[in-house]
């Protein structure tokens, strides 16, 4: 069993081309395991409250430092600057154009999310129609839909990609700036008027500005530790003045202890808070590039991101629903109260039962990020286009509201991303491994 182990990570090992940046798969990867253990870490069950969303951050202030490392949607946006700066030049080469590209790029993120959707659905009509209360339901497709908070921003980020690269190339690290610079202007006009809602726009201002430091990595503007640690300090700069001359909190993540959230919505701050990190992983890329070619953690490596899709997106509807099974059981041995000594002894158990649970998910949905080559002509422009926009709209309603209102369930807004993908085209005539779509 050991042998063949090795011997299928060796064959991986030899398939993988010497041009791979074989970091950036990492990045990806440990960067979802940090998500995931994160996500089951803050989010405490109460035998009496409940499922707490931010249990931990809410009740222990000393929590929020620990964000600065935890919170770490930056490392996706780095490693997807660079991912998407190689695909589209890649693509500019062979002569395919933007809406082939993007209808390629939705299909990788999208179809993977249909299961997903389409599983909520019918548990939010079952749980309804069993008697379950309409806001016990609707916390519960929220709190499992929280994932896709960062699937609807990252989609906005892969739409304007392309010219957000010719702004890299003819301006440089000026591109960034200005983006940075204007997604100060959007908090500075949100938080004065109190008003969040302003700040949405920094959902695509911030990521897309940051997104861009993928592209100067790819092109080795960021080559050298000292450039590397130079932007890690401006990062570090940044956030110790906003937090402690500006109006913004400490923790990375939503906390109900504060007056505004640095993530819900993205706020300029993560935006340094990526430099930080961004400088200091880059800073270690000699070190990762030599431990990745040992065939064994590479194989781990690969085989994580073949199904980092279906980890992500699933992770919390199994915590969400292990979590239900336990209350309804009552099962107060198993349920501690959240931050005692107990609870924290037991997070290494609660963290391996939801890895395993998880892993039966994964093995079952996994299929689904594997679509087969599409060789249809390529679509009008407007088509990806309004399937994205779609798939956005509706991610982005049920990251903040779920599944379910006062009134009953609004099933639309998990049917409108599906039903955008197969209207326009991303789904429905190529084929897919597995079921067809």
């Amino acid at each position: 069993m050991t042998s063949t182990r090795l011997s299928r990570a060796q064959k991986v090992d030899a398939a993988t081309p010497e041009s791979r940046n074989r970091v950036v798969d990492f990045l990806r990867a440990a960067a979802i395991t940090v998500v995931v253990l994160g996500h089951w870490t803050i989010i405490a069950v109460d035998a009496d409250g409940g499922i707490l969303p931010h249990g931990v951050l809410d009740s222990a202030a000393w929590t929020h430092p620990l964000t600065w490392v935890f919170q770490v949607m930056p490392i996706f946006f780095l490693v997807g600057g660079y991912s998407n700066a190689l695909s589209w030049r890649s693509a500019r080469r062979k002569g395919i154009g933007y809406a082939e590209w993007l209808r390629a790029r939705l299909r990788r993120l999208g179809i993977p999310l249909i299961p997903l959707l389409l599983a909520w659905l019918v548990i939010s009509i079952v749980a309804v129609a069993a008697g379950a209360p309409n806001a016990t339901v609707q916390l519960a497709s929220q709190m499992a839909l929280i994932p896709t908070w960062f699937l609807a921003a990252y989609l906005m980020v892969i739409l304007v990609a392309p010219p957000c690269l010719v702004l890299w190339e003819r301006f440089g690290w000026w591109s960034i700036v200005g983006g940075i610079a204007l997604a100060g202007v959007v908090d500075a006009i949100s938080i004065l008027a109190g008003q969040p809602l302003l700040g949405y726009p920094n959902y695509l201002l911030v990521w897309a500005a940051f997104h861009q430091v993928g592209y100067a990595w790819l092109d080795g503007r960021l080559a050298g530790s000292g450039r590397r640690l130079l932007l890690a300090a401006i990062g570090l700069a940044g956030l110790l003045l906003l937090v402690t001359v500006g109006p913004y909190p400490v923790s990375m993540i939503t906390s109900a202890a504060d007056e505004i959230s640095n993530s819900s919505p993205t706020r300029v701050t993560m935006a340094f808070l990526g430099m930080l990190q961004a400088g200091l992983v880059l800073s270690l890329e000699k070190p990762l590039t030599a431990l990745l070619r040992r065939p064994g953690l590479w194989f781990v490596t690969v085989l994580v991101n073949q199904r980092i899709m279906t980890w992500f997106l699933w992770h919390l509807t199994v915590m969400v629903g292990v979590s239900h099974l336990l209350l309804a059981l009552d099962a107060e041995a198993l349920l501690p109260e959240p931050l005692s000594g107990a609870w924290w002894a037991t997070r290494p158990v609660w963290a391996v039962v939801l890895l395993a649970l998880t892993g039966v998910v994964v093995l079952v949905i996994g299929r689904f990020e594997e679509p087969r080559s599409d060789d249809r002509p390529a679509p009008a422009l407007w088509k990806p286009i309004l399937a994205t926009v779609t798939v956005i709209v509706g991610l982005a309603v049920m990251a903040n509201v779920g599944v379910v209102s006062q009134s009953g369930v609004t099933w639309w807004w998990p049917l409108l991303p599906v039903v955008g993908m197969m209207m326009f085209g991303v789904v429905g005539m190529a084929r897919v491994k597995g079921p067809r779509t």
